[in-house]
């Protein structure tokens, strides 16, 4: 399994990203997927998750209204869309393979993908 996530910057507080997240080694299409984000000295965090089918999708509270977690099977890709950036969303952000259990807990995702550095500025 690798996962190769791309999409990372810098951006002025108000801006926007979008992350992508390419998936190999797997059948993509038959997974739930999600991202998390790791700031410095803190604890790694869930920030949104998508079923297989895009039939359901889960945010974070802090994220909720601005970020907008999607898929597209063909492409083996998961996205993040992150509108309206806020310093405190300075991070590595990672996307990872959900295999079960609680969305919001990084145990139940045995695969990782390298992360993405996201920097925003005040």
């Amino acid at each position: 399994v690798q996962l190769q996530a791309s999409g990372g910057g810098l951006v002025q507080a108000g801006g926007s990203l979008v992350l992508s997240c390419v998936a190999s080694g797997y059948t993509f299409r038959n997974y739930d997927m999600g991202w998390f984000r790791q700031a410095p000295g803190k604890e790694r965090e869930f920030v949104a998750a998508i079923t297989w089918n895009d039939g359901n999708r889960y945010y974070a509270d802090s994220v909720k209204g601005r970020f907008t977690i999607s898929r597209d099977n063909a492409k083996n890709t998961v996205y993040l869309q992150m509108n309206s950036l806020k310093p405190e969303d300075t991070a590595v952000y990672y996307c990872a393979v959900f295999t079960g259990g609680r969305y919001y807990d990084p145990g139940n995702y045995p695969h990782w993908g390298q992360g993405t550095q996201v920097t925003v500025s005040s």
